[in-house]
């Protein structure tokens, strides 16, 4: 794989970093804020829509600049918006610098996925978007119990100071290993561009990509108040917890892009989904086991971002043929896609918190995912019958 993926790895691990560590933080910011579980779980759907917004809209806007001058101003940004949130005196200004960095998140992984196509072999394209995004998961295995032990040791704003340390070092990788020259889809008018939402394919593709991520985000938000209270495990232990669930992801991410390469978007997606489902209904059924739920976790962050390879590259699939215009700002609508699936699924954890309890998020997490498997096997459908070989094509 070319440097400028690993680059692209690198300002990933960042990203990431600073967007799940607020799981792993929102018992230590609610009682250091005086706020509820609640709202301080509202600090996941405040970023996931700064990402959301930033995805499409500074895409489209930024899509005449050069690409390496575009993530090295998106690092810099992003660095800026943690040492806000380290400086943050009130639960307001941390909600602004969360929405801040969510915007930074949003173009970086919207160009990042169609520069790591562009740089690798046809056949390779699911397996690089992979490689990108492990950045993600990396940091789920390192950054966000690190920082998590950190914001509990130390308090959660030191969390987002060296947050920020990581982003200078993302900024001087880029600077160093991306080269200048990197393709880019010919610009074209901001109206042009969201062209793509007129596009019933890449909406129904959207549509999978949120109910997936919400489902699940719907329980993993509300994970560590669930160890904590339901099963017995002291505050503590909730870093080396995410450890073991990040070690898992990252193994999916690897084994989910492989598989979108060997069957296909649309099967591989249909078993992640499938996977996905499962572990939270067993997650509902094993919380009040320690050992239980540590092995619910394992399977859990085996399938819960091995999605992402494949809706990616799925949606730059149905973008190139529907609209080759604007790939890039449909890549981006999949990024918000993502983030709204995680601003819904955050926002409508803390409602059913709130109303039923937490044991109530795992089950109810589930049968959105199946929302989102049911409308993946009917997208296979509208494939094959457009073409016998598009559902199982690869790039």
């Amino acid at each position: 794989m070319p440097l400028a993926l690993w680059a692209l790895t690198l300002s990933a691990f960042a990203i990431g970093t600073t967007e799940f560590v607020i799981v792993g933080l929102i018992p230590t910011i609610a009682a250091s804020l005086h706020v509820s579980l609640p709202s301080a779980g509202m600090l996941v759907s405040l970023y996931a829509l700064g990402v959301a917004i930033g995805a499409p809209v500074l895409t489209a806007l930024s899509s005449r600049l050069p690409r390496k001058t575009l993530l090295l101003t998106l690092m810099a940004l992003f660095t800026l918006g943690n040492l806000l949130a380290w400086q943050a005196p009130a639960y307001g200004t941390l909600a602004i610098a969360r929405v801040l960095t969510g915007l930074t998140h949003g173009v970086f992984f919207s160009i990042g996925s169609t520069i790591a196509t562009s740089l690798v072999p046809r056949q390779k394209a699911a397996s690089a978007i992979a490689l990108m995004f492990s950045g993600l998961t990396v940091a789920l295995v390192t950054g966000v119990p690190l920082g998590t032990f950190i914001g509990q040791t130390f308090g959660w704003q030191t969390t987002f100071l060296a947050v920020s340390g990581l982003g200078l070092i993302a900024l001087a990788g880029s600077w160093l290993l991306v080269p200048d020259n990197i393709a880019r889809t010919a610009p074209t008018s901001l109206l042009g561009q969201f062209s793509v939402l007129g596009k019933p394919r890449l909406l129904l593709v959207y549509a999978m990509t949120a109910l997936g991520y919400g489902g699940s985000f719907i329980a993993f938000t509300y994970l560590a108040p669930m160890l904590e209270q339901v099963s017995g495990f002291k505050a503590s232990a909730t870093g080396v917890l995410m450890l073991v669930y990040g070690i898992s992801v990252a193994v999916g991410n690897v084994w989910g892009g492989r598989l979108a390469d060997r069957k296909g978007p649309v099967r591989a997606l249909q078993i992640i989904f499938a996977g996905l489902a499962l572990a939270l209904v067993l997650l509902a059924l094993t919380a009040s086991s320690q050992w239980l739920v540590v092995l619910t976790i394992l399977l859990w962050g085996a399938v819960a971002f091995g999605n992402v390879a494949g809706l990616q590259l799925y949606v730059v699939q149905q973008a190139q043929r529907d609209a080759p215009h604007a790939v890039d700002v449909a890549s981006g609508l999949n990024i918000a896609a993502f983030n709204l699936g995680i601003a819904f699924g955050a926002w409508a954890g803390g409602l059913i918190v709130e109303a039923m309890g937490i044991m109530a998020t795992p089950w109810i997490g589930a049968l959105i995912v199946l929302l989102a498997l049911a409308l993946t096997t009917w997208s296979g459908v509208l494939d094959r019958r457009a073409s016998p070989t598009l559902a199982n094509c690869t790039p």
